[in-house]
């Protein structure tokens, strides 16, 4: 009976197993096949995207392609990576640090209007950005900030979703007896804050970069109000202008300008992808 029981567990754990892997590849393949099929496309002329628009074998119109992305007025990758990469990193180093100082200030301090605060981020969290978007450029036009990348840098300071995630991770992770120490040794605030409880949050600062760094990087609709003169048009304004432009029918210019968009996003995954799994674990602990 015993030898039944086992080879029956046995059995199940294989089809568990099998079960398991069968939908995480599906999945992967799922994900994988949008961008897959965008970078095939970049290296496809026109008339054989228009013709088949999903294919995995790669062409031959690679050069083409990159000739009229580079001969063209409205997309420069240069100009526009260096405009994205400055409006996302610096919106990812606000959030990031005023995000891990607001939610340390909920969890480590016990002060009188804490659950309210925390309950007022909540209820922001809850609101569309579009809601505040013709009161925020009403305020932006007067005090003379249109084209410029402060309107789109500064605002990351209050992230809601980031201070929520932050709070939790600190709830799952932080003994306040080492702050207690730290202040006993004479340690002030900022600097126990900075030194002790910023190493301690890498993994969930890891993750939260990821996601603030790809929502800046993609954003589209915010910059596009804000910014007017080509000079400061991010990558994604530039590759939406390709199909107004007189390459409205270069479509495989249009998926090379696509990839060359999400190329950096690819790269700061990768760097940053071994915090992934520890941070979103421990930050989906409760309190």
């Amino acid at each position: 009976m015993i030898t039944i029981d086992k080879s029956s567990l046995k059995t199940a754990q294989t089809i568990n197993k099998t079960i398991i892997y069968t939908v995480c590849i599906f999945l992967s393949i799922l994900s994988i096949f949008p961008f897959l099929t965008m970078v095939v496309n970049a290296t496809r002329g026109t008339y054989e995207i228009q013709q088949t628009a999903v294919s995995l074998i790669p062409s031959t119109h690679l050069l083409d392609n990159i000739k009229i992305i580079f001969s063209g007025k409205s997309f420069d990758p240069f100009t526009g990576f260096i405009n994205s990469m400055i409006i996302s990193v610096g919106a990812t180093i606000c959030a990031l640090y005023f995000s891990s100082l607001t939610a340390y200030g909920i969890v480590a301090y016990d002060w009188r209007l804490r659950r309210p605060f925390f309950t007022f981020i909540m209820l922001v969290l809850m609101l569309p950005v579009q809601v505040f978007t013709i009161g925020f450029y009403q305020f932006i036009y007067r005090i003379h900030w249109t084209n410029s990348f402060w309107p789109l840098i500064l605002p990351a300071i209050a992230a809601p979703a980031t201070v929520f995630f932050m709070r939790q991770y600190l709830l799952a992770t932080l003994s306040l007896d080492i702050v207690n120490s730290a202040r006993i040794d004479g340690a002030r605030e900022f600097y126990i804050f900075n030194r002790i409880i910023m190493p301690i949050m890498k993994p969930a600062l890891a993750v939260q970069g990821i996601f603030i760094f790809v929502f800046n990087w993609n954003q589209l609709f915010l910059p596009l109000v804000l910014l007017t003169d080509s000079d400061k048009y991010t990558m994604p304004i530039m590759a939406s202008l390709l199909r107004g432009d007189i390459y409205r029918t270069e479509y495989g210019a249009v998926y090379l300008a696509l990839t060359l968009t999400v190329l950096p996003l690819f790269v700061v995954y990768f760097l940053l992808s071994k915090y992934i799994i520890a941070g979103v674990t421990l930050g989906a602990l409760k309190e």
